[in-house]
């Protein structure tokens, strides 16, 4: 199915949005709080570039990336759990005070949501960064007054690509299978949108680790969200 032109007077009820890389450009902030840390520790910087290519699912999996140096972090031993948990805690901090402070909106995104707002869409975000970062980057970027609700990464006991966080968001809304699409901009979007059963729009701009969102199986893959207007 093509959702392109799609949001219209009949379609959809709910949307569910991906934060980080579909609505906001929040990578600058994130790699200068991994950077905080990576110094306090010792480390040399990774830098915006490589941040990109690791943020998609939570600050966890964040973090050990930014440990290993790469996406595809090994499992930790005992000794690097200690190690873990002092970076995350360094992490937090840091992130707790850029949080929003050279984020951006995409262009389009509030185009899209004017629109939508104006069919009667009910609005979530739907992310996995930690709650505790998720209103207040809402707030900064002047979006927070768009959504109803948003679901973080420690709302329920697990996170995208599991189907939950969806369900939940969906079901809060008082939407169906039916009437409700996921807008995000990684695997973790298309895959927990598949899972759940809810359509998906998958954004190029984003982060998905640094790879193509076109092969992932999303029902329309686009530029910018003003292209479903």
């Amino acid at each position: 199915m093509s959702l392109k032109g799609l949001f219209n007077a009949r379609w959809p009820g709910v949307a569910l949005f991906d934060l980080d890389g579909t609505l906001v450009d929040s990578a600058p902030d994130l790699a200068a709080a991994v950077d905080q840390m990576l110094e306090h520790l010792g480390r040399s910087p990774a830098g915006l570039d490589k941040v990109r290519h690791w943020v998609g699912n939570g600050a966890g999996i964040l973090v050990r990336r930014a440990l290993a140096g790469k996406t595809d972090w090994e499992p930790a031993r005992a000794k690097d759990d200690a190690l873990f948990h002092d970076a995350l805690t360094i992490f937090y901090h840091a992130y707790g005070q850029l949080n929003g402070r050279h984020s951006v909106v995409f262009e389009g995104v509030t185009e899209c949501l004017w629109h939508l707002k104006a069919l009667g869409c009910r609005l979530a975000v739907v992310t996995n960064k930690p709650d505790q970062f998720v209103q207040p980057l809402l707030k900064q970027t002047g979006l927070d007054h768009w959504f109803e609700l948003a679901v973080g990464g420690d709302t329920l006991a697990v996170k995208k690509p599991d189907p939950a966080p969806l369900l939940h968001a969906m079901e809060q809304l008082g939407g169906t299978r039916g009437t409700t699409v996921m807008i995000g901009d990684s695997a973790a979007d298309v895959n927990a949108s598949l899972a759940a059963g809810i359509p998906c729009v998958a954004v190029r701009y984003g982060y998905n680790f640094g790879g193509s969102v076109d092969s992932l199986g999303a029902d329309a893959v686009v530029d910018s969200l003003a292209e479903l207007l």
